[in-house]
């Protein structure tokens, strides 16, 4: 059992066209709606791949009902908070060359007693797991934290998740990420961008990442995930550093990839080259597909993916 811990829940509508015309009437090609958040990703890849997960998150109105009525009709268990704001709804438009313009909505405010709840909500799903016999071995806090919950909510739940014999994988950024690491996560997972503000300076090469990654593990990560987009992936640990990669063709959404990495990550365990190659997999599997389509084991190309301990630490990133 891996449960997923998403404060900040949306529901995603992606429209796909040709090329969008800013000021003009631009018509969808195709269009859908899928349940959003970063943890609500993570438990979507989890059960496409076949493992059981839980979502935990906050609902409110009528978007939050229909977020709970899309997961439950793919397979996952929902634990909801009662919120009294309204679930986010955000936009993504994806264009043929690529292109991916997303508008996110800035979500509701928590309330002090809503805060609250969730954070029981945590405990109390670890332990249900544990007296059904469903050991939670991993749980999953994923995404930006809403209005009213503080930066150091996410190092309150470390803590809760470590006091209940569970480990815990972090996905988030800014001051939440920063606040946490004292916690010592199991594991982190930045992207390019999120490392260099969490050091505080530019990340140009493999080697500038590597150091960042290092850096977050000396504040108290056990082991960091970073994900460096289209150059691939590092995993950096006690037992090793590792660097992968796995090509694509073309990239038509990328809009729940890093989610999908981090699912396939843990779904093969959460540690070493083996689970590094998971998440390669899994993320160039998603960037393939629609929307934020979640990639099932029909998708992967395991054959694509390289994984070695010799980092290429020159090697420039793009963009």
């Amino acid at each position: 059992m891996i449960v997923t811990i998403t404060p900040n829940p949306s529901l995603d509508r992606t429209y796909e066209l040709g090329t969008l015309v800013p000021g003009e009437v631009n018509r969808a090609a195709h269009d859908r709606l899928d349940p959003g958040g970063k943890g609500v990703n993570v438990s979507r890849a989890l059960t496409a791949a076949g493992h059981r997960t839980s979502a935990v998150l906050p609902l409110g109105g009528l978007s939050g009902q229909l977020l709970a009525d899309l997961l439950r009709r793919q397979g996952i268990e929902v634990e909801a908070v009662a919120i009294a704001g309204d679930t986010r709804i955000n936009v993504s438009i994806a264009e043929d060359g690529g292109s991916l313009t997303k508008i996110n909505a800035v979500g509701p405010e928590l309330s002090a007693a809503e805060s609250a709840a969730l954070l029981a909500l945590v405990r109390d799903a670890q332990k249900t797991g544990q007296d059904t016999g469903n050991d939670v071995h991993w749980l999953a806090c994923c995404g930006s934290l809403p209005r009213g919950l503080a930066p150091q909510w996410y190092a309150e739940v470390v803590a809760q998740v470590h006091s209940g014999g569970a480990r815990i994988a972090l996905d988030t950024s800014g001051p939440a990420l920063l606040a946490a690491l004292s916690a010592r996560p199991d594991v982190v997972k930045p992207n390019r961008e999120e490392l260099a503000e969490a050091v505080g300076r530019p990340v140009h090469t493999v080697g500038d990442a590597v150091d960042a990654a290092r850096e977050l593990r000396e504040r108290g990560a056990q082991q960091v995930l970073a994900s460096l987009g289209a150059d691939g992936m590092l995993l950096i640990a006690e037992e090793g550093s590792w660097y992968g990669s796995a090509p694509v063709a073309a990239v038509r959404s990328d809009v729940g990839a890093g989610d999908a990495s981090l699912a396939g990550f843990l779904g093969a365990g959460g540690a070493g080259p083996e689970a590094l190659a998971a998440a390669l997999a899994h993320g160039a599997a998603a960037v393939q597909l629609p929307g934020s389509v979640m990639p099932t084991p029909a998708d992967l190309d395991p054959a694509a993916v390289v994984v070695t301990a010799d980092i290429p630490l020159e090697r420039p990133l793009r963009g």
